[in-house]
C-alpha cells in the first residue's frame, strides 16, 4: 500500500531547508564577536609585552652608560662586562653541547627510528621522556645539579655543571623542533633522492636537512634565548662571580640574570641602575636572536616545498607577417618538438 503525500493547505507555505539556519544578522553578529575576541587575545599577548619591554627601555635609557659593556664590576658599581661575556660564553656553550645533541635526537625520531606495522615509526618511550623533561622545572634540575656535579663530582660551582645542566633543560625543545621540521618535508623529495641513487646519509644532508632547515635554526635560537634568560639552575651550578673564573672547577661564573635578580633588591641606587642595565641588554640579546633566525629562514626558505621556481620554455621564430609558415620555409613540426 502506497502512501499518498498530502498537498498543503491553502494559505500555508512548505518550510525552506534554509529557515532552520541562523540569520544574517545573526551570523554577522557571531563573526563580529569573534573577531572582536581575537583581537582581545592579541592584545592580551601585546600590552605586558610593551609594558615591560617599554618600562625596562625608559628606566635604563635615563641612566644608560656606555661604558658599561666594557669595565669591570666592581662593590662599588662599575660596568657589566664580564657578565656579559659569561652569559655569552653559556649561550655557545648550549648551543654547542644540546644543539649537537636534539639535531641528532631529532633525526634519530624522524628519519631513523624502526618501522611498525602500522607505517609509523617507533620512538614513543623517547618522545615521552623528552616530554616528561622539558616539563621539570628549572629550579628542580638547578638542585640536581647541585647535588650530582657541585657536590657529587666535587666540582664546585662551575661552568661545566651549569652547561650540561642548560642543555639538558633545553634538548627535549631543540629535539622536538627538529622533529617536526623534518617530518614537514615533503615525501617527494625523499623519493626523488632515492630514485637518483643516493644514499640515505647524502640526500639527508643534501636534500632534507636543507629543506628542515628554518625549523631546526629557530629551535636552535629558543634553546640560545632559554639559556640567555635562566637564573634558577645557574644559581645553584655555576654560583656568581664578578669577573671571568681562570679555571673549569671551584671557580664561580658571572652572568647577567644574577645582576637583575639580585641588584635590584639591594639598597644602593648603583646597583638598580646595574639591574636595569642588565635588563636592557638581556633584551637587546634576545631580539638580536629573534633578527638573526628571521634572517636564516628569509635565506634558506629557497629550499622550501613553496619555493617558486622559473622555467623558461624556447620561443619559437618569429613568423613573418602574412606570410604562409610552408611558403616560408618554416618547419612547424620542428617548433612543435621544442614544445
Amino acid at each position: 500500500m502506497t502512501a499518498v503525500a498530502t498537498p498543503p493547505a491553502s494559505g500555508s507555505t512548505a518550510p525552506s531547508p534554509l529557515s532552520a539556519g541562523p540569520s544574517t544578522r545573526r551570523r554577522r553578529m557571531g563573526s563580529i564577536g569573534f573577531r572582536i575576541f581575537t583581537y582581545a587575545a592579541l592584545l592580551l599577548i601585546i600590552v605586558p609585552a610593551a609594558w615591560i619591554l617599554l618600562g625596562v627601555l625608559f628606566k635604563a635609557a635615563a641612566h644608560w652608560r656606555w661604558d658599561v659593556l666594557w669595565t669591570k664590576l666592581t662593590p662599588a658599581g662599575g660596568g657589566l662586562r664580564d657578565q656579559i661575556l659569561g652569559t655569552l660564553i653559556l649561550m655557545v656553550g648550549v648551543l654547542i653541547i644540546a644543539g649537537s645533541i636534539g639535531v641528532l635526537a631529532g633525526i634519530h625520531l624522524s628519519e631513523m627510528a624502526p618501522i611498525r606495522k602500522n607505517g609509523k615509526r617507533s620512538g614513543g618511550f623517547l618522545r615521552t621522556s623528552s616530554d616528561v623533561l622539558a616539563g621539570f622545572p628549572s629550579i628542580v634540575l638547578g638542585y640536581v645539579g647541585y647535588t650530582a656535579f657541585v657536590i657529587g663530582l666535587h666540582w664546585g660551582y662551575s661552568l661545566p655543571a651549569a652547561l650540561i645542566i642548560l642543555s639538558i633543560m633545553v634538548i627535549p625543545y631543540i629535539a622536538k623542533t627538529t622533529e617536526n621540521s623534518l617530518r614537514q618535508v615533503p615525501t617527494g623529495y625523499r623519493e626523488g633522492a632515492e630514485a637518483l641513487g643516493m644514499t640515505m646519509g647524502y640526500s639527508l644532508r643534501k636534500v632534507v636537512l636543507k629543506s628542515a632547515a628554518p625549523g631546526i635554526v629557530t629551535g636552535l635560537l629558543l634553546a640560545m634565548a632559554i639559556a640567555c634568560g635562566e637564573t634558577a639552575p645557574l644559581i645553584y651550578t655555576a654560583g656568581f662571580a664578578n669577573t671571568l673564573p681562570h679555571s673549569l672547577t671551584h671557580a664561580q661564573f658571572p652572568y647577567l640574570t644574577y645582576v637583575v635578580f639580585t641588584f635590584y633588591d639591594q639598597p644602593s641606587v648603583q646597583a638598580h641602575y646595574l639591574a636595569y642595565d642588565a635588563a636592557l641588554i638581556l633584551i637587546v640579546i634576545v631580539l638580536l636572536l629573534l633578527v638573526l633566525s628571521r634572517i636564516l629562514v628569509a635565506r634558506t626558505q629557497r629550499h622550501a616545498e613553496g619555493a617558486k621556481t622559473k622555467t623558461r620554455l624556447p620561443r619559437p621564430p618569429r613568423r613573418p607577417k602574412g606570410g604562409d609558415p610552408a611558403s616560408e620555409g618554416v618547419d612547424v613540426a620542428g617548433i612543435a618538438a621544442r614544445f
